[in-house]
């Protein structure tokens, strides 16, 4: 298993059908950190529980809303003209790099202050569950980054 949450979440998303799923569940509010991070701390066997919950939304929520979203709005609302105006596009890359460095550095701080919770063999609360939105719940893209982040955790306990 990756030990730290960047690994982790390199390798996750790189599985099929996983960075839709998060596009998809970012478009219903879903955070894709906190969602990486909870597919981390499943598998590294962490319980869930309402502190451990609110203290992740707590370091993430600002950090995605002051950082992260201003990055993606502006990305997002240069695709069109960046398509015809190579200097944009070249901005736009910039940009685009400068979001991922922030959603590293998200993943970055929600392992160090998830680091030291252990793990205990009755783990069996859902952290998907905790920290996906409402709307996202019962959503098939929340179920199919479990069965993928599932499927690499196998593929890693079988290697």
């Amino acid at each position: 298993m990756h030990t730290d949450l960047w690994n982790h979440a390199l390798a996750l998303y790189a599985r099929p059908g996983v960075e839709a799923a998060s596009l998809a569940l970012q478009e219903l509010g879903g955070d894709v950190c906190l969602l990486l991070c909870a597919t981390w701390l499943q598998a590294r066997g962490v319980t869930a529980d309402e502190q451990r919950t609110a203290a992740l939304q707590a370091l993430a929520s600002p950090w995605q809303r002051d950082v992260v979203a201003p990055l993606r709005t502006l990305r997002r609302q240069w695709r069109e003209h960046a398509l015809a105006d190579p200097q944009l596009s070249v901005l736009r890359e910039q940009v685009k790099d400068l979001e991922l460095q922030a959603e590293r550095t998200l993943l970055e701080r929600l392992e160090a202050l998830a680091r030291e919770w252990p793990a205990t063999a009755d783990a069996g609360q859902d952290w998907l569950a905790r920290l996906a939105p409402d709307q996202a719940r019962n959503h098939d893209a929340l179920h199919q980054l479990r069965v993928a982040a599932r499927e690499l955790q196998d593929a890693e306990v079988g290697d």
